[in-house]
C-alpha cells in the first residue's frame, strides 16, 4: 500500500493535531511537506514531525516532484481564518483536494467563492467538523434518524440544548489574528462553538429560522465573546445554541429530547463513549437496550475524520464534510450575527448576495462597535 501524500499548510498549534492524524492513520498516509509564510516555523515543524520538504512558497510545494512520481493526494489548510479561501483555492487549481480547518471562509460570499472554483475544477474540499465522526454522535444520529416514525424508536426530536462555555483569557486574545472580524471572522460563534452546533445539526438536521442576541462582555476584542441563539428545525425542535469564551467552568454540551428519550453528551474538546448518556421516559423504559457503548471506541478528532476521509478516497468517494454541507453551519453563523445585530428574526436563505451579512459576519456593524463610535465623537 502507497501511503498517500499530504501537504500541511501554515504550520501554528493546530498543524500538530493534523500532523498527529495522519500520523495515526497506520501508514495509509503520511506528512510530505509543510508550508508557512514564515519558513523557520515551517522548517522547525518539518523537524519536530519528521518531515522532508519545507517551504515559504505553497506553489513550490504544489510544484515539486515527489520521489516516485505522482502528486499531492491531500492538502490540510491550517492557517488562520483569513487565508483559508485564497489558499484552498490555489490548491484547488493545482488539482490538490483540500480538507480545510474550521472556519471555512471568513463569509457566505467567501464560501461561495471556493464552491464555484471546487466546481469549476471538479476538485474536492472537505471542512474539519470532527465531532460528526465519534461513535456516539453516529450512534446517536441513526437514532434520530430511525425515531422519527411513528410509534417506532425514541421519536421525534422535540428541544434541545447546544452550549460552548470556555474561557479564554487576555492572553489568547493577545494573538494579532484573534478576535479580529477582519482575520478570524467572528468570536466564539466563528470560532469556537461552531464545532458543537455543527454537530447539533447533523444531528438535527436543516435548520429554518434564528433569533439571537450576541455581546462583549468583558474581553477587549472587536468581535462578540458571547452569543446565545434560539433555533427551529425543519422538524419543528426548537434549540437553544449558547457560545462564550468567558465561562471559567469550561463544558461542551448538547442535550436533544425527544418524545420517548433524552440524549446527552457532555465533554470539552472531545468525547468518548463515556461522555454520552441516554435517559428513556418514563413508560419507554425499554428503549435504553437501544444505546450501546464501546469503551474502546476512539475520542471524536482529527484522526478520526483523517480516517473517514481516506476511506472516501479509497472508494472513490466525496470527502466528509463537503463544502457545500459545511455551508449551512456557516449560513447558521451568518443568520445569529444578522439577528443579533439587527433585532430581527433571520430565516435560512435570507441572506444572499446584497444582503449586508452576506459579505462580512458583523454586516451592518456591531452594536458595540456603533456605541464606541458615538462616545468618540462625544469627545
Amino acid at each position: 500500500m502507497t501511503a498517500r501524500r499530504t501537504l500541511i499548510v501554515g504550520t501554528g498549534s493546530i498543524a500538530a493535531a493534523h500532523a498527529a492524524a495522519v500520523a495515526g492513520q497506520g501508514g495509509r498516509a503520511a506528512v510530505v511537506a509543510g508550508v508557512d509564510l514564515q519558513p523557520a516555523r515551517a522548517r522547525d515543524f518539518a523537524a519536530r514531525h519528521g518531515i522532508d520538504y519545507w517551504s515559504g512558497d505553497l506553489a513550490a510545494a504544489l510544484g515539486q516532484t515527489w520521489p516516485g512520481g505522482g502528486r499531492l493526494d491531500l492538502a490540510h489548510i491550517c492557517t488562520p481564518p483569513r487565508w483559508h479561501v485564497p489558499l484552498a483555492a490555489q490548491c484547488l487549481r493545482a488539482g490538490v483536494p483540500v480538507l480545510l480547518e474550521k472556519p471555512p471562509a471568513l463569509s457566505l460570499a467567501q464560501i461561495d467563492e471556493l464552491l464555484a472554483v471546487s466546481e469549476s475544477t471538479g476538485v474536492d474540499v472537505a471542512v474539519v467538523f470532527q465531532h460528526r465522526f465519534g461513535s456516539g454522535a453516529r450512534r446517536a444520529r441513526a437514532l434520530l434518524v430511525g425515531g422519527g416514525q411513528q410509534d417506532q424508536g425514541i421519536g421525534r426530536p422535540l428541544v434541545a440544548t447546544c452550549h460552548t462555555l470556555w474561557y479564554r483569557d487576555a492572553d489568547y486574545f493577545a494573538v494579532p489574528w484573534r478576535g479580529r472580524w477582519d482575520v478570524e471572522g467572528g468570536g466564539p460563534t466563528m470560532g469556537h462553538g461552531i464545532h458543537q452546533f455543527d454537530l447539533l445539526l447533523a444531528l438535527l438536521g436543516p435548520w429554518t429560522e434564528v433569533t439571537a442576541m450576541a455581546g462583549r462582555q468583558a474581553r477587549d476584542t472587536d468581535t462578540e465573546d458571547v452569543s446565545l441563539a434560539v433555533v427551529r428545525f425543519a422538524s419543528g425542535a426548537l434549540a437553544t445554541v449558547v457560545n462564550s469564551v468567558v465561562s471559567p467552568r469550561q463544558t461542551s454540551s448538547i442535550r436533544i429530547d425527544t418524545e420517548r428519550a433524552t440524549l446527552e453528551v457532555e465533554h470539552l474538546y472531545g468525547y468518548t463513549d463515556a461522555d454520552w448518556t441516554f435517559t428513556a421516559a418514563p413508560g419507554h423504559e425499554e428503549l435504553a437496550a437501544a444505546w450501546t457503548t464501546d469503551d474502546t471506541a476512539p475520542r471524536s478528532s482529527h484522526v478520526c475524520q483523517v480516517a473517514a476521509l481516506l476511506d472516501a478516497m479509497d472508494a472513490g468517494e466525496p470527502l466528509p464534510v463537503p463544502l457545500r454541507e459545511a455551508r449551512s453551519t456557516l449560513e447558521l453563523v451568518a443568520a445569529i450575527y444578522a439577528s443579533a445585530f439587527t433585532g430581527q428574526v433571520v430565516r435560512c436563505g435570507d441572506i444572499g448576495p446584497g444582503h449586508p451579512f452576506y459579505e462580512r459576519m458583523d454586516g451592518t456593524g456591531a452594536p458595540w462597535a456603533a456605541a464606541a463610535h458615538r462616545e468618540q465623537a462625544r469627545r
